[in-house]
């Protein structure tokens, strides 16, 4: 960082590697709910976010810990639990935001990763975000094959439950 009597000090959540602000500007030039997805090693949160000049509004969000009272067993930090919350959070968010616009902040997109499991579900629930078909992880990894046998199963019947609202 430059030291002197001309150097400005970037701000606080820019030097915190926090925020990107020039990404953040042209999320909210679109003047559409964004879809907010954050990652982290077990969990996967998402929120549909309506900006206002007093702070962020939230109008519905959904958490992987809320899966294991629609009986997802298995662990929340993978691509099929991201789908589930995806799609929870589409299911809730349809009736007020039925338009959004993806925001992963600071996550790297890569292809196939939680991140775009979390678009699709999203995109299944019917909520209408611009995207590419190339990003998506395969079918096998979303239903979860990978994990284990009983895994498709169990992952069909929480997307019922999503599905009737419990």
């Amino acid at each position: 960082m430059a030291i002197g009597p001309r150097s400005k000090v970037p701000f606080r959540r820019r030097r915190e590697h926090k925020t990107d602000y020039r990404h953040r500007k042209n999320l909210l030039m679109s003047s559409l709910p964004r879809a907010v997805v954050r990652c982290t090693s077990r969990n996967t949160t998402i929120q549909f976010a309506k900006f206002e000049p007093t702070g962020d509004i939230i109008l519905a969000s959904a958490n992987t810990k809320e899966l294991s009272k629609m009986g997802w067993k298995k662990a929340t930090g993978n691509t099929s639990s991201a789908y589930l919350v995806g799609y929870l959070a589409g299911v809730r968010a349809k009736k007020v935001a039925p338009k959004a616009v993806l925001d992963i902040g600071l996550h790297s997109p890569t292809k196939g990763s939680k991140v775009f499991s979390a678009l699709k579900g999203m995109l299944d629930a019917g909520i209408d975000i611009p995207h590419d078909e190339v990003v998506f992880p395969p079918d096998e990894r979303i239903s979860g094959s990978h994990i284990g046998d009983d895994v498709p199963k169990m992952f069909e019947s929480v997307v019922e439950k999503i599905k009737e609202g419990k």
